[in-house]
């Protein structure tokens, strides 16, 4: 993680923090998902939506319809559940609206991918009681403390350090 200004009232959780997020999280709205199997959202929707993970993955993209073989949704107030976690794959400057959206539904956590941060977002979710987590790949992070970071980045089913 790039080193980024602080966020005034809202520190980044450590790994102890953002295993907990996902141990508790049954559900994850992905906003900004693509059809484009070469955009990181797919390739994130394509292991959510495997074996590899037990949660309900819901698509979120005004523009298609679906994605992957599931449907996906115009916005987060038009999904059929509150998802725990709002993954986000959009511009930095469009996080602001969106961590507003993620509070009026009651999401539990924001998360926003690699690459990207914003601090307005970041305090507007953690002052509503969000847990925010910022510039992290959820499947990453998902594979890291479960055991499949594999090169094919999918799940190996092995939690080892040995070869």
């Amino acid at each position: 993680m790039t080193e980024h200004e602080p966020v005034s009232g809202w520190e980044p959780p450590g790994a102890t923090a953002r295993k907990a997020i996902l141990d508790e999280a049954r559900t994850i709205a992905i906003v900004g998902a693509s059809s484009n199997p070469s955009r990181a959202s797919n390739f994130v929707a394509t292991y959510l939506l495997s074996s590899s993970t037990d949660f309900e993955v819901y698509l979120v993209n005004p523009r298609e319809s679906e994605i992957l073989g599931e449907p996906v949704f115009p916005s987060l107030d038009a999904l059929p559940v509150v998802p725990d976690v709002v993954d986000v794959f959009r511009r930095s400057e469009d996080l602001p609206e969106i961590a507003d959206d993620a509070i009026a539904v009651g999401a539990s956590t924001l998360w926003v991918q690699l690459g990207l941060w914003n601090g307005e977002a970041a305090q507007r979710a953690a002052a509503a009681g969000l847990n925010v987590v910022m510039d992290r790949c959820l499947k990453i992070e998902h594979a890291r403390f479960h055991g499949g970071l594999h090169l094919a980045g999918f799940d190996t089913g092995v939690i080892s350090s040995k070869r």
